[in-house]
């Protein structure tokens, strides 16, 4: 992989030969090259993908100055409230009536209890404090808020 062989000895056109033919090194350069080349498609490959694995429901969320959480092996389970108000567990919409219900046989299933909730930036307060009710009593006690992040801080003196 770039490791080639120079000769030395025979430059310029000299007439004095060594005797056995000519004197052979190693070339002491690294051809970067190729290197360069896998890398570039990979950079390419990982931009392509990187927006295929977040969660297809399209939310506003609100803008916070808070860091993200640690990734996990297994895949976070994500609950997701739209503008409209439905309510989604994945990409899955889910009516009320059946939302606790089916929390209780996923958390069966799962050796984490953690979810991640996403609501849209016009949903009510109120609505948001009854889903994570329901997460709570389907068996989800740690409940992540998810926000886009680079939003201003928050100001404890009233203004922004």
């Amino acid at each position: 992989m770039g490791g080639g062989v120079m000769k030395s000895g025979g430059g310029g056109g000299g007439r004095r030969r060594r005797r056995g033919g000519t004197h052979s090194q190693p070339m002491a350069e690294i051809n970067i090259t190729p290197m360069v080349d896998v890398m570039l498609v990979l950079l390419i490959i990982f931009m392509v993908a990187a927006p295929l694995l977040t969660v297809g429901v399209p939310v506003e969320l609100p803008k916070t100055a808070a860091s993200s959480l640690p990734n996990e092996a297994e895949e976070p389970l994500t609950v997701t409230i739209t503008a409209e108000g439905t309510v989604m567990i994945m990409t899955t919409e889910v009516p009320r009536e059946d939302f606790v219900n089916r929390l209780k046989a996923i958390a069966a299933e799962r050796a984490d209890d953690r979810v991640f909730l996403r609501a849209d930036g016009s949903v009510p307060y109120e609505t948001v404090a009854q889903v994570m009710g329901a997460l709570n009593r389907g068996g989800f006690s740690s409940v992540g808020l998810v926000t886009d992040t680079g939003g201003p801080a928050f100001d404890s003196t009233g203004g922004n």
